[in-house]
């Protein structure tokens, strides 16, 4: 199975990033932007601005823990986008 790790922008005036992981990312991404994603997630509108792809769970949670807790990367792949 593959595994998605990807980072949202929001959409609002001060925009702020969500780090996840996921097997099925469109329709993740529709969770997040109907409310039912995350808690962080709800009441906003996001954008999908990076995605890796990896070929298991374990990768793809390790991916995600180092990206969520590096911020100058997670603002290097902000600035990027």
């Amino acid at each position: 199975m593959i595994y998605y790790v990807y980072m949202l922008k929001s959409r609002s005036v001060k925009p702020v990033t969500y780090v996840g992981y996921t097997n099925n990312l469109k329709k993740r991404i529709s969770l997040h932007n109907a409310g039912k994603g995350a808690k962080f997630t709800r009441g906003r509108k996001w954008i999908l601005i990076y995605k890796e792809k990896f070929k298991s769970k374990k990768e793809a949670i390790s991916r995600e823990y180092y990206i969520k807790k590096n911020r100058s990367l997670r603002k290097e792949i902000r600035k990027n986008k």
